[in-house]
């Protein structure tokens, strides 16, 4: 081997490439659906986040990859060394093998699921009087709402819409080959329940590919399947070629029009196709080889969320998850008020076994006490009919000055962001947007009064969206604050904003892309200067950016004990000797989506303990606004370190990430009273939580942190 192949294997050897690291996060997912530990239904809904989650990182990630192979072929990964060419080779082979467990798991569920009589079922299976119902279901409902096309070679390529189920025919007029196409249109449901008594359903794409040579007569139709395709959602290089003269909303909207003009770039088929057929597809589609995806299970999964939606009644409750209500938390009384509470002292809430009533509450007392003379707040993403932009219509309305920094680039929400933002100017709230060039990640609120003459801020700070849908199924925080320091510079920060400074100055605030990264790396230059005796935890969602890997290995090599909990994807290698020893890596993926970001450092009562929007990506450091605020209530501290040492110990959901990029579950898997973490403070009384206790706990066990 010569020196330079050597020098470069050896670069790489405590890292990994980060699509490949999302894709062992999306089968760890995937995992879930197979684990009998679940209930089956909750098995089919994982299924389900899995095939999402499938969809939007090829809408993004490769998406992106395929332009960079077009125009900077040539850039190689820095943590794997590949070229964009070889990471879509890898990528495009490992979902093949995914997709093919995806769907041995669905088959294996709905097997089991049948025992209950759910059944995903065909129509050969029915009865003729069933066969009947379905046939007069076609007639009446579904056959009006279908156009046909007949496409000829010369019509090549078709143009496909993102996402939507086609049944495709192979047919011969006057030897020539040609392809009919009928687009299912979303206003069709995606099934039929066979009786109102039972769970046996049919899926409509399974009755219209039943009846596809009726379309197409007197063709007579050689084969058929239910093809999807996937589109690039990645507008990056669409963007470069835009002049930046037009307002922000109406850039935006010109580029989403684009967006449905972007390449293919996946082909779903959901069965096994002669090659002569799959040759025409491809030039129908104007996709290669090895972009096409035979899947043997549905291609459109989510239709399971409708399903666990609306027929929840026919479901034994042994199918589902207990029912989990997120609680009024018991150190906030649900009588008194909100902002005086917090006036006193600084509260936390932990979604989703806290309620995000309390926020809510919040804004509503903000919105209507006559000291509030303003209320400023960062939207990233909001939940359908937003009880958060009700309130903040409603304090415009009472005369309060309302700002809004509404970000227009959070991806697949910009439309409804658009929407919101006509909403809130309608109700007299000022609305600013964030930058062409950068997004704002943040999650800031701040709340202004004047109070006998003075001054006096109450700031919200938190690790996900103001999404009260979401809030029920992230794990995330949400900390108020009456620190004056804290308020000022949350003040210092919206006026930056308005006046289009992403810099500023600050006191408390850490702000990327300025101040987060100098700041993480002097904490971590100072447990390395404590050596073995340092210590660093922190929890995001992945960790990609390169000069913070290089850091945190530099902060191993000096023998500092570094904790990583990051759910998704992690491209730093931990246990690599020489290098990462002193590094562990969990992912928790469970019942709720870990979703938090914790930074911690130190030991003992000086510990530096954070709170931010941001992960440890190239994006959030460098070209993303965040923030991260310090957590200075020493009750709260306690809470949040004994809430990280729960999840480092999740012997059940929890998987270590192997020094070979494979993850491993520690602990007996077979034992009845382990718990995962969700679970542990799912069941923590609430409400009336003794977060005193956990202190406890901390001070006898954990005593060093």
């Amino acid at each position: 081997m010569s020196k330079n192949a050597s020098d470069s294997r050896e670069k790489y050897r405590y890292t990994q490439n980060r699509e490949l690291s999302w894709l062992s996060f999306n089968e760890r997912v995937l995992k879930e659906a197979a684990d009998l530990k679940n209930p089956l239904l909750e098995r089919l809904r994982f299924i389900s986040i899995f095939s999402s989650n499938l969809d939007d990182f090829f809408r993004v990630r490769v998406g992106s990859l395929l332009d960079e192979a077009v125009y900077n072929s040539k850039k190689k990964d820095r943590r794997s060394g590949w070229t964009p060419k070889q990471q879509l080779e890898k990528i495009y082979r490992e979902v093949s093998r995914l997709v093919r467990q995806k769907g041995r798991i669905y088959r294996e569920i709905l097997s089991s699921l049948s025992l209950y009589g759910i059944c995903d079922t065909e129509e050969f299976e029915l009865t003729l009087p069933e066969r009947e119902k379905v046939e007069a279901w076609f007639q009446s409902d579904i056959a009006p709402m279908l156009r046909p096309v007949v496409v000829k070679k010369e019509n090549f390529p078709f143009p496909f819409s993102d996402r939507r189920l086609y049944v495709i025919a192979f047919f011969r007029e006057k030897e020539e080959d040609k392809v009919g196409v009928i687009e299912i249109p979303k206003t069709l449901p995606p099934y039929r329940r066979i009786h109102l008594e039972d769970g046996r359903f049919i899926r409509t794409e399974n009755i219209i590919l039943k009846r596809v040579s009726s379309f197409f007569l007197p063709f007579q139709v050689q084969s058929a399947c239910v093809i999807r395709v996937t589109r690039s959602a990645d507008l990056q290089f669409v963007e470069k070629n835009f002049g930046d003269t037009v307002p922000f909303p109406d850039y935006m909207k010109a580029i989403l029009e684009l967006r449905k003009y972007l390449p293919l770039v996946r082909l779903e088929i959901d069965r096994n196709l002669p090659e002569a057929f799959r040759e025409i597809l491809l030039h129908l589609t104007s996709i290669k080889e090895n972009q096409i995806q035979t899947d043997l299970s549905p291609l459109g999964m989510d239709y399971c969320g409708r399903f666990l939606k609306e027929e929840t009644g026919i479901f034994p409750k042994k199918l589902l998850f207990p029912s989990y209500t997120p609680l009024w938390p018991g150190e906030l009384s649900e009588k008194g008020s909100i902002l005086y509470q917090i006036q006193k002292q600084d509260r936390l809430l932990f979604y989703p076994y806290d309620s995000a009533a309390p926020f809510l509450r919040f804004l509503s007392e903000a919105a209507t006490r006559t000291e509030v003379i303003s209320i400023q707040i960062t939207i990233y993403r909001l939940a359908p009919s937003s009880k958060v932009v009700d309130a903040l219509c409603h304090a415009a309305r009472n005369g309060k000055r309302v700002r809004v920094l509404m970000e227009l680039r959070a991806r697949f929400d910009e439309e409804n962001n658009l929407c919101y933002a006509k909403q809130l100017q309608a109700a007299g709230c000022e609305v600013i947007y964030g930058f062409r060039e950068m997004k704002c990640h943040s999650k800031i609120c701040l709340v202004t009064l004047k109070d006998q003459g003075f001054i006096r801020y109450i700031t919200q700070i938190g690790t996900g969206n103001y999404n009260e849908r979401t809030n029920r199924i992230y794990s995330d925080f949400c900390l108020f604050t009456a620190s004056q320091e804290i308020g000022k510079d949350a003040d210092a920060f919206f006026e930056n904003m308005a006046k289009r400074n992403p810099g500023g100055s600050y006191q408390k605030l850490l702000v990327s892309p300025k101040y987060l990264k100098p700041a993480l790396f002097s904490f971590i230059d100072e447990e390395i200067r404590k050596g073995s005796l340092g210590y660093i935890c922190i929890k995001v969602n992945s960790v990609t950016e390169w000069d913070l890997m290089e850091k945190l290995r530099e902060a191993s090599q000096a023998g500092v004990e570094v904790h990583l909990i990051v759910r998704g994807i992690c491209c730093i290698l931990p246990g690599v000797p020489t290098y990462t020893d002193h590094i562990s890596v969990i992912s928790i993926v469970g019942r709720f989506l870990e979703h938090a970001r914790v930074y911690w450092f130190g030991r003992g009562e000086d510990a530096k303990i954070y709170l931010s929007s941001a992960d440890l990506m190239e994006r959030n450091l460098n070209r993303r606004v965040e923030i991260a605020c310090p957590v200075e209530d020493e009750k709260i501290r306690a809470q949040l370190k004994a809430i990280l040492l729960c999840q480092l110990r999740d012997a059940v959901k929890g998987s270590w990430l192997q020094p070979d990029g494979t993850y491993e579950k520690k602990g007996s898997q077979t034992r009845d009273d382990c718990q995962s973490s969700q679970e542990i403070w799912m069941k923590q009384p609430l409400p009336g939580r003794e977060w005193f206790f956990w202190r406890q706990i901390l001070k006898k066990r954990f005593f060093s942190f």
